[in-house]
């Protein structure tokens, strides 16, 4: 059956001082042979080459805001204002599409005549000369849906691209975790979730300093705390506080 789907999606990528990789990110955008794409570039005002990264490739943008934000999830929350496609999804600076016919090749996969509530696929961390490191170790669940959380983000944030009409902007009171809370979110909304079977993305993957990884813990706990409840969070991650009590 012929594909006939071509819904826009709104590819974000968010940018603070990101001279180094954020060339990497834009080219993988705009070298997309899907061409049903709006790009939107929102930096945090950065000091150092980014807007002149960001300048060079100003025709190939469709929107650009460069203003102090407080922090990473408030600046997406502009990306989404800004969005107006059928999807959104979050590319930050230094993550890159796994191909340049990604995106095509995600929507070709799509059997269904109409188009699912969530797109979702792997992906694989790479280093900063863009060579494979190797996959995430949190495989996406073959069938996807709120709850395959309990177990972790099991779908990265950057390969889990939505319907823009189900996205709600992202909860300021984390500062590490938002987009975990806000796939699940997201996913108690939706109703239909499409497996691409892909690796979607590659994921530069830099490490959060340990201090910024307890916290993120932390905060992932608190949220499924509330998505789960405590009973279920404590038995999914009894390892987990076990690990954290001894460290204390």
């Amino acid at each position: 059956m012929h594909n006939h789907l071509t819904p826009t999606i709104s590819v974000i990528t968010v940018t603070y001082n990101a001279a180094k990789t954020l060339e990497e990110t834009i080219s993988s955008v705009i070298s997309q042979t899907y061409h049903h794409i709006e790009y939107i570039v929102v930096d945090g005002a950065s000091k150092d080459g980014t807007l002149q990264i960001i300048d060079k490739y100003k025709s190939y943008i469709s929107k650009v805001i460069s203003e102090k934000d407080s922090g990473l999830y408030d600046a997406m929350n502009k990306g989404l204002k800004l969005a107006t496609g059928d999807y959104v999804c979050f590319l930050n600076a230094g993550d890159c599409f796994h191909e340049d016919d990604t995106l095509q090749q995600a929507i070709h996969s799509i059997k269904e005549k109409t188009l699912p509530d969530v797109i979702y696929g792997h992906t694989a961390l790479v280093d900063e000369k863009r060579h494979f490191v190797r996959m995430r170790r949190l495989e996406p669940p073959k069938v996807l849906n709120w709850k395959s959380f309990k177990q972790g983000m099991l779908v990265c944030h950057q390969a889990f691209i939505l319907k823009r009409n189900l996205a709600q902007p992202y909860d300021l009171q984390y500062r590490f975790s938002s987009d975990f809370d806000w796939c699940i979110k997201a996913m108690k909304k939706a109703t239909t979730f499409h497996n691409t079977h892909l690796t979607l993305i590659d994921y530069l993957d830099e490490g959060m300093t340990t201090q910024n990884q307890k916290a993120s813990l932390q905060e992932r706990f608190r949220i499924m705390c509330q998505h789960y409840g405590y009973t279920s969070t404590i038995l999914h991650h009894a390892w987990f506080v076990a690990r954290t009590l001894i460290k204390k």
